[in-house]
């Protein structure tokens, strides 16, 4: 046998084991008939580096791999027709801007999706404020809480206060 076709062989080998574990135990002649149908197919990688399998490399000597079916005539039309209706076409090449971005008032108008109320967006942001969870640092991303953590409360949600933290020498800070 050639390098290649050891090689090639390993790898089969070594995927319908992996699958085999995955899927539960396989009989040997199950593993045979996968291995033969993967070498059938060119489904078995034949360049390690780049990760390509032998029907991508050599596409003429293996089966076509089958199209998933598209989409029917009547199907397309009916897409189509609702675009049409709502304004989902783009009405300008130049600007991308679809119909019903440019003439809103000749299309109905999308459905608005229920949000948080005010009240539920204030109580969110006073609750993230108390916590010290606002970005206070635009350059480095940090948040009130890790510029001055003994400032702001303990969280039960797993996050290290100064009382379970370590200083930087690796002592635990001295209890209040």
């Amino acid at each position: 046998m050639t390098t290649i076709r050891k090689t090639a062989l390993a790898l089969a080998l070594a995927t319908a084991a992996g699958g085999a574990l995955s899927q539960g135990a396989l009989t040997r002649e199950q593993v045979k008939a996968e291995l033969a149908e993967a070498i059938r197919t060119g489904e078995i990688v034949a360049n390690g580096e780049t990760g390509q399998k032998l029907n991508d490399m050599y596409p003429g000597r293996y089966p076509a791999k089958p199209v998933p079916p598209g989409k029917t005539r009547a199907q397309v039309r009916a897409e189509l027709a609702e675009a049409q209706r709502t304004g989902d076409i783009v009405g300008n090449g130049h600007s991308g801007l679809k119909l019903n971005e440019m003439y809103p008032a000749r299309y109905p108008a999308k459905p608005a999706v229920a949000g948080k109320t005010r009240a539920e967006v204030k109580a969110e942001l006073a609750e993230a404020v108390r916590n010290g969870e606002i970005i206070v640092n635009a350059e480095t991303g940090l948040t009130a809480r890790e510029l001055s953590p003994g400032a702001y409360p303990m969280q039960a949600r797993g996050r290290k206060g100064p009382s379970q933290a370590t200083t930087a020498q690796g002592e635990a800070p001295a209890a209040h």
